[in-house]
């Protein structure tokens, strides 16, 4: 996250944006929750649009 919106975006996002692609959590909650990293970045990649060539 941190290589594609920046350190303090990433950190930003990571803590205060609800998904519900993570069952309504934050990152930092499904992480702490045990789900799967590359889980968690494929859901960020969808709600933020990320690029097919960084997902």
């Amino acid at each position: 996250m941190a290589e594609h919106f920046g350190g303090a975006y990433a950190d930003s996002f990571a803590r205060d944006h609800v998904m519900s692609e993570l069952g309504g959590r934050t990152v930092h909650e499904a992480l702490a929750a045990g789900c799967d990293a590359k889980e968690i970045w494929r859901a960020v990649c969808v709600t933020m649009d990320v690029p097919g060539h960084l997902r």
